[in-house]
């Protein structure tokens, strides 16, 4: 007579991968929330080693890494969310007011609220030299420090772009300077690959007026 149980199969290769993705993006989301690291690459990395899967393992997208991460926030840091982004928010707000001769566009966390409290405010200033912001944070006795960071556009095309970084109040404010003719050609996004949203300061303050308190 034949049993009428069914025999368990194993697992599908591509049900085991989507669950590695799904348990190397919720790892490399909890590395980004709570130690420090704002790099996704770096904290995917991290996940990957501690789960002990291969170094050639089919790691999650930027994406997939970026949704666990606003999940583990509502979940575990709600309250403190909420008061990050109006914090973060009202901070960008002034921030852009003193820089209004620069055209300031604010990208990144402070517009998708996905703020940890490792993330800075971004802004992108447009200036005929770098020096111009130099002489903006120096007339006002801003201490700073420059850098240099690494923007991907279309095809593959990379350009540096120099970077200012302060602080106000516990806040790290970031400041990337485009030139005139750079500042009208969007770079892509880290996360997903699409030209980066820019905000004015209308728009952050319309957001900032309805952040949750």
């Amino acid at each position: 007579m034949k049993s009428s149980r069914r025999q368990s199969q194993p697992h599908s290769p591509r049900r085991v991968g989507q669950h590695s993705r799904l348990l190397t993006a919720t790892e490399a989301a909890r590395i980004l929330a709570e130690e420090g690291v704002v790099d996704y690459q770096l904290a995917k990395h991290k996940a990957a080693e501690r789960l002990a899967l291969s170094r050639h393992a089919n790691l999650p997208t930027n994406e997939e890494v970026e949704h666990a991460l606003a999940e583990h926030l509502q979940l575990f840091q709600a309250k403190q969310l909420a008061q990050r982004i109006a914090e973060h928010r009202r901070v960008a707000c002034e921030a852009m007011k003193f820089l209004e001769a620069h055209q300031p566009r604010a990208v990144g966390t402070v517009l998708s609220g996905i703020i940890t409290n490792y993330s800075d405010i971004q802004l992108h200033v447009c200036a005929d030299s770098p020096e111009q912001i130099a002489m903006a944070l120096m007339d006002h006795s801003i201490p700073y420090d420059q850098s240099q960071r690494r923007f991907r556009y279309g095809k593959d095309r990379y350009s540096e772009k120099p970077v200012f970084r302060f602080t106000a109040g516990n806040i790290n404010i970031e400041l990337a300077v485009f030139t005139p003719s750079e500042f009208r050609e969007l770079p892509l996004s880290p996360v997903n690959g699409r030209p980066m949203k820019r905000a004015g300061l209308k728009e952050l303050q319309t957001l900032a007026d309805s952040s949750p308190v």
